[in-house]
């Protein structure tokens, strides 16, 4: 297979270390007091006037400002704060793209989002939608027992651009903040004008190491990232808990992959000696050959993450790295990617041998992965008024009711790895209609979709109002990397539609 292409990241400023998350294994509960529990294990960094906390799971990153500095706890008051994202982590502010947390005026509970236009320049607030979301506290913490101020975040990952599930990478963002208080009176920017010039943000590095039970990790291969062995079937798809880190149903794999070893495999498997290893891969129907990667790993030094590179030897072996040395993924065993693989079910096995032998097995696994990475097909057969077809770019008019449109979609995924449909027309500033959706549920099994299905089922779908439109299909695969879903498709058409 290709060597996959390298990247780095870096400590922005001499000396100034990043802020490390550390994995909630739990959902941190922003509304619970910061002593109550939640927040133990998190990553900190001090400034001048407290800690900044931090932890993360698959979906959210947590954020604490521990304001200790903040002892007055007066009424009516005016503290603020200000946090920075640069979103597409360039180092320099992108109109449009960085993103600026902040309050409502006058609700301290209530999180507010807004791009950057320039240095110090910031759109309004935006009203689209977010589960993400602030809380104020005032009381003790980890960093003081006097009661001071503390704001506790949950930030959507998707809004600050961060996946856990990158194939080069660490994840990780570049922020920076402002907090103000009234009493006492201070104004501080960690680090000072980050606002005004981004090669002064601080480093923050998620975590993607959950601690998965051990009663679901496999005997060797303990999971495909996030997912764990034991939780996938013999037609090779996965099915986890509705409330685990990463919730799948008979979900089918694809893009790149990481096999993580059972911790505790490793560690005796090490103290053994038996640190040299195969890996294999079938394809459906034959027989296996030795799977052949290099991929990077990221080795915690202390300030900063450096990039280690791994690879098999010239005999198709590779060697155990060190499970008590801190990676940003541990006990990773091979990360390989599967774009250019067949749809259908293929078996791995890892095997271990014993010391510098090449027959005597230490520890073998074989695992079945159903790959998939073809994206279902999205196909808008028709659009008729009455029984006239009506062209892309046309204009129509649209009678009294009931006259209207009616379609005819396809979504159509012949591996049976479909996730989920939506079909919907985009008008206006912004606006959007519903006109069907449909998502999978374990009752329809491996799931292939539709073709030609009449929309709606009956009657005629009629605009909310005179516009130009955006008729948009939309899929998703039921396709997992084992962090997060792959595999997404579209297709639309536009046209113009006056209510007569």
């Amino acid at each position: 297979m290709a060597k996959l292409r390298n990247l780095s990241i870096t400590t922005p400023i001499l000396f100034a270390f990043p802020l490390r998350s550390e994995w909630a294994v739990n959902p941190v509960d922003i509304n619970k007091p910061v002593m109550a529990g939640d927040w133990d294990g998190a990553g900190s960094l001090k400034f001048s006037r407290g800690y900044v906390m931090a932890k993360n799971d698959a979906n959210f990153l947590y954020l604490t400002l521990d304001v200790v500095s903040d002892t007055g706890n007066d009424a009516s008051t005016n503290d603020y704060f200000w946090l920075t994202f640069d979103n597409n982590r360039d180092r320099a502010i992108t109109s449009g793209v960085d993103v600026n947390y902040g309050l409502y005026p006058g609700q301290p509970n209530k999180l507010g989002r807004q791009k950057y236009l320039g240095p110090g320049t910031w759109t309004g607030l935006l009203a689209d939608p977010s589960n993400s979301a602030v809380v104020q506290e005032f009381g003790a913490s980890p960093n003081s027992d006097v009661s001071h101020r503390i704001w506790k975040f949950r930030l959507e990952l998707s809004e600050i651009n961060v996946a856990l599930h990158w194939p080069f990478s660490t994840p990780y963002t570049y922020f920076g903040f402002r907090v103000k208080s009234g009493n006492p009176g201070f104004t501080t920017d960690f680090p000072g004008n980050f606002y005004t010039d981004f090669t002064k943000l601080r480093q923050l590095i998620l975590s993607r190491k959950p601690s998965i039970p051990s009663a679901d990790l496999g005997p060797l291969v303990g999971s495909v990232g996030l997912i764990p062995t034991t939780k996938i079937n013999a037609s090779g798809r996965a099915t986890t808990d509705s409330g685990y880190y990463h919730f799948v149903e008979n979900a089918a794999f694809g893009g790149t992959l990481n096999l993580i070893g059972n911790r505790t495999k490793m560690q005796q498997l090490w103290t053994a000696g038996n640190r040299k290893y195969k890996v294999e891969i079938a394809p459906p129907g034959g027989s296996f050959t030795k799977l052949i990667s290099n991929w990077s790993n990221y080795r915690w030094t202390g300030s900063t993450y450096a990039l280690e590179s791994f690879a098999a030897s010239a005999y198709g072996y590779y060697q155990l790295a060190n499970p008590a040395t801190d990676y940003s993924i541990d006990d990773l065993l091979i990360q390989f990617p599967t774009t250019a693989l067949l749809p259908g079910l293929y078996r791995i096995k890892v095997t271990f041998l014993v010391g510098s032998s090449t027959t005597d097995v230490a520890a073998v696994q074989e695992l079945k992965l159903y790959i998939d990475n073809h994206v279902p097909s999205t196909i808008i057969e028709s659009v008729k008024h009455g029984s006239s077809e009506v062209s892309a770019c046309a204009i129509e008019t649209i009678g009294a009711a009931p006259d209207g449109l009616n379609f005819r979609i396809t979504a159509n995924d012949p591996e049976g790895n479909l996730r989920s449909v939506s079909f919907y027309a985009t008008y206006g500033a912004g606006l959007s209609a519903s006109i069907y959706s449909e998502g999978y549920t374990p009752a329809k099994g491996n799931w292939a979709g539709f073709v030609n299905k009449l929309i709606p089922a009956s009657g005629n779908w009629r605009p909310p109002q005179s516009c130009a439109y955006s008729f948009v299909l939309s899929v998703s695969a039921r396709t997992t990397n084992g962090y997060s879903w792959v595999g997404y498709n579209n297709t639309h058409r536009n046209l113009t539609l006056l209510l007569g």
